[in-house]
């Protein structure tokens, strides 16, 4: 007989990480044991992560909803109808099952990655802080072989940050290094197209989410005019529907979608983003949503498994001072399981 428990955990950044929506101090994340009551010792985990302030089953009925699916656990494994409202939550359990079908080793999905004969290519990250602060990240990230660049945008005066990205510009092309920057939807409609044009004088290669999302006729007309390829991110967010998945990516047609399995409902449900984008010819990646070692692990294991050789978004594991210790090694901006580390769980026992 199939049971469920499970344990609430709250991650402490390292520094505070700025984003346009915030500073961050900590993150709570609920983990969700599924084992055989023949074998309690063999489980499966699962990390439910929501973000505060973004995931729609970000909600005070949270945890009430996650001893409802560990009280019914065997009608939720079946199907998960009543999980819509609960992305990350359907995350979890999906992730959880994958890790007890292989016996609870944190081997989720066996391939070249997992034995570790190949490797993930991921962007470094640029949280928001003062210019300084952004620089000294910049550099730090390059130095450690990182040809991939993300900032975070939307904060800090715009003149400063095109002043930032002009100084990375001025010493390495675009060929050198990528520059992503992600606006978190801090532009207005009316001033987006201005910031846009002027970012693109630095060979941007994509900018995410510049507008709040729920703004489709206004999303697709910058998608249609900017000079800079726009990846959605939080647009995608509480779109579970195929249907209306299809007709958003329609309507808007933009150049990227942006997947965080956590936000979206879990692997199935992010690959029918991915179908969907593949028919159209949009391009995609694969981002965390600041999830512990142990979902950023699930996602890197399923996202190797896509082929896709964009640098993703997975490099958050070293953010939490109280995070798992595990085999995910990052060395010249790509990431590595490496066989010869084990995990260490005993913050959860």
């Amino acid at each position: 007989m199939i049971k469920a428990r499970y344990k609430k955990y709250k991650l402490i950044f390292r520094q505070p990480a700025g984003t346009s929506r915030g500073i961050l101090h900590e993150k709570t994340s609920w983990f969700i044991f599924i084992y055989n009551d023949v074998q309690p010792e063999i489980s499966g985990i699962g990390e439910c992560g929501p973000l505060k302030g973004l995931s729609i089953d970000d909600r005070p009925d949270y945890e009430i909803k996650l001893e409802e699916v560990c009280n019914n656990i065997d009608y939720y494994v079946n199907q998960t109808e009543g999980l819509d409202e609960y992305p990350s939550i359907n995350f979890g359990l999906e992730m959880a099952l994958a890790d007890l079908r292989y016996g609870g080793r944190k081997i989720l999905f066996p391939s070249d990655f997992t034995s570790g004969h190949d490797s993930v290519a991921i962007n470094g990250l640029i949280w928001m802080g003062p210019f300084d602060a952004m620089q000294k990240q910049i550099r730090e990230k390059i130095e450690a072989g990182f040809t991939c660049i993300k900032l975070k945008i939307g904060t800090i005066d715009f003149n400063e940050e095109l002043n930032l990205i002009r100084s990375v510009r001025k010493n390495f092309l675009s060929t050198d290094i990528e520059l992503r920057v992600d606006a978190n939807g801090a532009f207005s409609p009316d001033q987006a197209l201005e910031k846009l044009k002027r970012l693109s004088d630095n060979q941007i290669h994509s900018i995410e989410q510049p507008i709040k999302q729920g703004q489709w006729d206004k999303m697709a007309e910058l998608c249609l005019t900017s000079p800079i390829p726009i990846a959605l991110d939080e647009e995608l967010t509480g779109v579970n529907d195929y249907k209306e998945k299809n007709r958003l990516l329609e309507i808007i047609q933009p150049q990227y979608i942006i997947l965080k399995p956590g936000l979206l409902g879990g692997f199935k449900a992010s690959e029918e983003w991915i179908n969907l984008a593949s028919e159209m010819e949009i391009g995609w990646w694969i981002t965390s949503a600041l999830e512990s070692n142990i979902g950023l692990n699930a996602i890197a294991q399923w996202t190797y498994t896509l082929g896709n050789k964009n640098p993703q978004g997975l490099g958050t594991g070293q953010l939490y001072k109280n995070n798992f210790n595990c085999p995910l090694k990052i060395n010249k901006g790509q990431l590595f399981y490496s066989t010869d580390e084990n995990w260490d769980l005993a913050p959860l026992k």
